[in-house]
C-alpha cells in the first residue's frame, strides 16, 4: 500500500513539473537576456569573479606582480575569459572602462577578455582572501570607488576576487561569473542581476 501511495505521488510529481519543450526559452535564458539588455544601458557595473583557475587561495609566500608564485587561470579559465570577451562584441556593448584586481588570474581574465585598457584598482579590487581582518577596508574601498563613477557612466568592467563580491553583495559568484550592479537614485548600489560563466 506505501509502495502504491509513494507511486502515485511521483507521477503527481512529474506532473507538476514545468513542462521542457524544445525551442521554448528556460527561464534561465530569458534572464541571461535581460542581464545582457541591462548591459547596454548606462550606469551599470559588472563585478566579475576571474575564470576558472584551479585550487584555492595562493601557494605560501606568493608575490603579486610574479605570476610563477600564484594560482592562475587553467585552460578552462582561459577559454572562459575569450568566450567573454566575444560575446560582448557579438552583442555589441560598449566598455567604458575595465578595473582589475594585481593578481595575476584577474588581469588575465581581463586581458583575455580584450575588451580595452586594463587599469590596476588593488585597494578595492585586490584580494583579501585568508585575511578577514581587511574585509572591512577593502569593502568601503569599493564602495566608495563605485560612488565616483558617474551616474551615467558607460558600463564599467571590475574584475576581481569571490571574497570581494560576496563582501559588497552577499552574491557567492562562480568563477568567471559577473554580477551586475546599478546606482540608483540615492548614489547606492543595488544588484540587478548575475550573468554566469559562458
Amino acid at each position: 500500500m506505501a509502495a502504491a501511495g509513494f507511486g502515485r505521488r511521483f507521477v503527481l510529481a512529474l506532473l507538476l513539473l514545468p513542462a521542457f519543450r524544445p525551442g521554448a526559452a528556460s527561464a534561465i535564458e530569458v534572464d541571461r537576456e535581460r542581464v545582457w539588455a541591462l548591459l547596454a544601458k548606462p550606469g551599470h557595473v559588472a563585478l566579475m569573479r576571474h575564470a576558472d583557475a584551479p585550487g584555492t587561495g595562493d601557494p605560501a609566500g606568493f608575490r603579486i606582480g610574479d605570476c610563477a608564485t600564484q594560482r592562475n587561470l587553467g585552460e578552462r579559465g582561459r577559454e572562459q575569459a575569450r568566450r567573454l570577451g566575444e560575446e560582448f562584441r557579438r552583442r555589441a556593448i560598449p566598455v567604458s572602462l575595465v578595473l582589475t584586481s594585481q593578481w595575476c588570474r584577474a588581469r588575465d581574465t581581463a586581458a583575455l577578455m580584450a575588451l580595452g585598457p586594463i587599469e590596476d584598482e588593488p585597494t578595492a579590487l585586490n584580494s583579501f582572501f585568508g585575511r578577514p581582518g581587511e574585509r572591512e577596508a577593502a569593502t568601503a574601498a569599493l564602495r566608495q570607488r563605485l560612488a565616483a563613477l558617474p551616474a551615467d557612466a558607460g558600463l564599467v568592467l571590475m574584475v576581481t576576487h569571490q571574497v570581494n563580491i560576496t563582501a559588497l553583495t552577499g552574491v557567492f559568484p562562480a568563477s568567471g561569473e559577473m554580477v551586475v550592479l546599478k546606482r540608483d537614485a540615492s548614489g547606492a548600489v543595488v544588484t540587478v542581476g548575475r550573468l554566469p560563466a559562458p
